[in-house]
């Protein structure tokens, strides 16, 4: 295994680009995922794995038996033959490239996968949640947390101000990003998709609305989120089949979108498995 105690050497540049540029992540449709338990879920996923950057002096305190990873490239004492680069990098390196200090020493270089709406496996009665040009990558990645644990079939994110393989929204979803189907596409496509399957668009606004939990979401839902700063645009509101709200009981009229987005799944989750 080749080994690098650079910054200067040009895959560690290179990483360092991938890291910070959008524009470098679509011309080289690399993305970057840092973190052990981040790179199993996205292997379980079929995601292909380009390049390996593997620190050993940071997962040396470790037992053998609960290491993912090892300097033969396998996870779980698994090889992992899609892995075809492996490098071996100082604790120096690895600790100026890396985001978070306790991520075992694992930061990988993974290829993108363009998810199309027509590509999602849904249910009979499917969760689907929606954002438009949603901007805080980390506000998307605590969504996907929240979609995973609640279930949610797909995300849909519309017109997105944010890339998909963003470093923040990889680290805030903890790999749900790899769990949930997440799509990227304009609004009118979502909106004649749902319409086509018969699927139950609510958009969360104050104006006009229902208390959520007055709202039936035992059927196909779709819940649609805006910003927090401009919420959703006429598009949506039109395109609605019941707008609802969240009571707010305080002197601020808004939620982080992130919250809203929980409470809303979660509810769905409780109507789910209340019914008869």
């Amino acid at each position: 295994m080749e080994q690098i105690t650079s910054l200067q050497n040009p895959k560690i540049k290179q990483l360092l680009l991938l890291q910070q540029k959008s524009q470098e992540r679509r011309k080289t449709g690399l993305f970057v995922v840092e973190g052990q338990q981040e790179l199993q879920h996205c292997l379980e996923a079929g995601y292909e794995v380009d390049t390996v950057f593997y620190c050993p002096a940071l997962s040396a305190g470790q037992n053998q038996g609960d290491r993912l990873f090892d300097v033969n490239c396998k996870f779980n004492q698994k090889p992992v033959p899609m892995i075809p680069r492996c490098f071996e990098v100082s604790r120096e390196v690895y600790e100026k490239v890396a985001y978070r200090g306790t991520t075992e020493g694992v930061i990988a270089e993974v290829r993108t996968r363009s998810l199309q709406l027509a590509d999602l496996k849904l249910g009979e009665h499917p969760l689907i949640v929606v954002l438009e040009s949603v901007e805080k990558p980390g506000n998307l990645g605590a969504i996907l947390r929240s979609a995973d644990a609640s279930g949610v079939d797909a995300v849909v994110v519309c017109d997105p101000l944010t890339d998909l393989y963003n470093p923040n929204l990889i680290r805030s979803s903890v790999g749900a990003a790899f769990t949930v189907p997440c799509v990227a596409c304009p609004s009118e496509e979502c909106i004649a998709f749902l319409k086509q399957r018969g699927i139950r668009i609510l958009t969360a606004q104050l104006q006009d609305s229902h208390l959520y939990y007055d709202t039936d979401m035992t059927c196909g839902t779709a819940i649609v989120m805006g910003t927090e700063h401009d919420g959703l645009t006429d598009l949506w509101r039109k395109a609605a089949d019941a707008h609802i709200r969240i009571p707010m009981l305080g002197q601020i009229d808004s939620l982080n979108v992130s919250v809203s987005a929980a409470i809303l799944m979660f509810e769905a989750v409780r109507q789910r498995l209340t019914r008869p």
